[in-house]
């Protein structure tokens, strides 16, 4: 796991700590990373093959659906080959709750709102029961009838949440974690602020519905990064609509930028411009998605030109700056040697490799 280097801390706000597997939302500057599996979770195979591809990546927990039975008993099979803790997320039926917790979950995500009174003792016992917390996860998209026609969207959900909360407090249950969502950014923003100004515990920060890689990394890095930048945010999923690793490396490129997270690279890359003289765009887009298997705190630049090059990028460690089919590799801003255009990817990764 990547904790800050000291001095570069950006202070959360405090929360309870709540325990989840092996790891602990809440309590510290920590921001743990999440993700959702996309397999239907009875698909053992191919669940936990997508889970061990997660952690490669730097997924730190996962979230799975579980929509019925099978779904349920299939996460005892799920966590004997994975190493990172699992969410049950369940909607409505208590008893898929009961199931998952016994079959090994270690947090279930639940609106408490929509079980029965009595049912919902059966789930808070049984998590006291295997010591594990429940998330309430409040969405814009499925408040209760009471706030649908409230006109301040934000303050509905800080409602719902507040509603959720005293039905676990009423029964002593406090490993909560909560999460108050929205697909519109500024209603997020606000409900998560009201949250973290009344609420102890830990906040699960999130865009719900947030769209396709592009629109997902406007919304998500706008809304999260203004939250994370207040102290606001115990643990984060950037939600898209595409492959769930994407999710995690968008997490570690936020985290990052606020200097959040450590072991892991960033990328300096001009935009092209008429001046440049190679096929830049793909050569960056390899570069990233190198950069993105690796854990480590270096600085990488792709530059276009002589002009965007060692001068502008000089922060890089490692770089190159392209002239007509060739470019200058250089380290701190100092040239080291030309290498040829075919060569350029092969050589950088090398450098990127043998980086100490």
């Amino acid at each position: 796991m990547c904790y800050h280097k000291s001095g570069d801390l950006m202070k959360r706000m405090e929360t309870k700590p709540v325990r989840v597997g092996n790891i602990v939302i809440g309590g510290q500057n920590k921001v743990v990373i999440q993700s959702m599996t996309t397999t239907p979770t009875k698909d053992v195979a191919n669940t936990t093959k997508q889970i061990l591809g997660l952690e490669n990546v730097g997924c730190e927990l996962v979230r799975v659906a579980v929509l019925d039975m099978e779904d349920a008993k299939a996460i005892n099979n799920i966590k004997q080959n994975i190493h990172i803790p699992l969410v049950a997320d369940i909607h409505f039926d208590y008893r898929l709750a009961i199931e998952a917790i016994e079959s090994g979950a270690d947090k279930i995500r639940i609106n408490p709102g929509n079980i029965a009174k009595e049912d919902l003792k059966k789930v808070v016992s049984k998590c006291k029961e295997y010591k594990i917390p429940i998330r309430i996860g409040v969405n814009g998209g499925s408040l209760e009838k009471t706030y649908q026609n409230v006109d301040d969207k934000a303050v509905a959900l800080f409602n719902s949440a507040k509603d959720c909360v005293k039905l676990l407090e009423d029964l002593d249950f406090h490993d909560i974690v909560l999460s108050l969502k929205s697909s519109d950014v500024l209603v997020t923003i606000k409900a998560y602020e009201l949250a973290s100004n009344y609420f102890p515990y830990p906040l699960h920060l999130g865009i719900t519905e947030a769209g396709n890689l592009e629109t997902s990394l406007v919304r998500s890095s706008f809304g999260l990064g203004y939250l994370l930048k207040e102290g606001i945010g115990d643990t984060i999923r950037i939600s898209i609509n595409d492959e769930p690793s994407k999710e995690v490396n968008a997490c570690k490129e936020l985290l990052k930028t606020l200097g959040l997270y450590q072991d892991y690279p960033t990328l300096i890359a001009c935009p092209t411009c008429g001046r440049t003289q190679v096929d830049l765009i793909p050569i960056v887009k390899e570069v990233k998605e190198y950069l993105d298997t690796l854990r480590l705190d270096i600085k990488v630049a792709v530059m276009g030109c002589v002009v965007n090059g060692p001068d502008e990028a000089k922060e890089a460690d490692i770089g190159i700056a392209c002239g007509k089919h060739s470019a200058v590799l250089f380290k701190k801003g100092e040239v080291i040697k030309t290498i040829k255009e075919d060569e350029i990817i092969k050589t950088l990764k090398e450098e990127i490799k043998n980086y100490k």
